[in-house]
């Protein structure tokens, strides 16, 4: 099946875990991705992996999505390597956890600027020729902890609810053109943060999900592409949970 034949997908947080699948999951539907991320080694690397698979399919961009003028400038590089843009996903993410008695402005100001300013600076500077592309879709990477918070989390969690009410403005404002806005909320996913919880974490994690398991970057990966298809062209303003069933 290839649904994303000559369709051209922006991934931010591309570099590993939930982006890079989502980036390869494009590319193995006919797509090709422009793979984003803060630290050249990794995006550098993701492209160089899925280019091994299916050669010219991905290239690699080193930009700090927090940083608006960079990503501006990223936004006319992606169309003059690709002639243009169909799909933007919103996936860069970061945490500085901690309670808020102890949490640092520098800490708040981080996480707020890359999760939720980052994915504003992006569809500015794809607005756009997004409003000329065929199908066009913007698919932001929310969090369940933006729906339902969590303690040490102040921060990340308001990111993340930010960027719902973000994706919901913006699918209000560029309906008219086509453009459609959704937000995918994953729950606890196997990634390399997970991986550095201990044992009784996880099982502590677990046991709170009804569907007794964490879930899967192809999991998140597989709805994301749903989204971005033909078949989902009349869905716009949604926040999707993948979560296990954590907030149902």
């Amino acid at each position: 099946m290839a649904r994303f034949t000559d369709k051209v997908a922006v991934v931010t947080g591309a570099g590993r875990g939930i982006g890079l699948e989502i980036a390869k999951a494009f590319v193995a539907e006919g797509g090709k991705v422009a793979v984003v991320s803060r630290s050249e080694s990794s995006c550098g690397a993701a492209a160089e992996a899925i280019n091994a698979e299916t050669p010219g399919a991905a290239k690699a961009y080193a930009v700090d999505v927090a940083d608006y003028d960079a990503v501006q400038e990223l936004g006319k590089q992606v169309i003059a390597d690709f002639g243009g843009v169909n799909i933007i996903v919103n996936n860069a993410g970061v945490t500085r956890d901690g309670l808020l008695m102890r949490m640092k402005d520098s800490d708040w100001d981080l996480v707020l600027n890359t999760n939720l300013k980052g994915a504003f600076n992006t569809v500015k500077a794809f607005q756009r020729p997004l409003m000329k592309a065929a199908d066009p879709r913007i698919i932001n990477i929310s969090s369940v902890i933006g729906l339902m918070g969590n303690a040490g989390q102040a921060n990340y969690a308001a990111s993340k609810a930010g960027l719902i009410g973000f994706t919901k403005s913006v699918a209000r404002e560029l309906a008219g053109r086509k453009v459609t806005c959704n937000a995918i909320a994953p729950g606890f996913i196997v990634t390399d943060m997970t991986d550095e919880l201990n044992d009784a974490q996880k099982e502590g994690i677990v046991g709170n999900i009804p569907l007794k398991e964490m879930g899967q970057p192809e999991d998140i990966a597989t709805l994301t592409l749903f989204l971005a298809s033909a078949e989902a062209r009349y869905i716009t303003g949604q926040v999707i949970a993948s979560d296990g069933g954590m907030t149902m």
